[in-house]
């Protein structure tokens, strides 16, 4: 259905709109603050989140002989990820190439 909204409007309307609106605002300073987010969140523990008396230890691999440091980003990748070699011989990933 179109609208007309050339049309005057009456002043009644308008202020039985306004009323609307101060009644509904006053409403909504009643909710409760409990919904914070952050005041939610301080109350949540994740399972195994405590790991300050743990010791982080890490498998370390040797590089492979089909694996190259990227002169760029300096990750190491599979050959395949290779994309070219610079003017210094120096191997750049597809990531950093493109």
């Amino acid at each position: 259905m179109a609208q007309d909204y050339d049309t005057p409007r009456s002043k009644d309307e308008d202020e039985e709109s306004i009323e609307a609106l101060g009644n509904s605002s006053r409403q909504n300073q009643n909710v409760d603050l409990d919904d914070d987010e952050n005041a939610l969140a301080e109350g949540y523990e994740l399972p195994g989140s405590d790991l300050s008396n743990e010791d982080a230890s890490v498998t370390v691999i040797p590089m492979q002989g089909d694996e190259f440091v990227c002169s760029e980003c300096f990750l190491v990748k599979h050959r395949s990820q290779l994309a070219y070699y610079t003017d210094d011989g120096q191997p750049v990933c597809k990531e950093c190439a493109a």
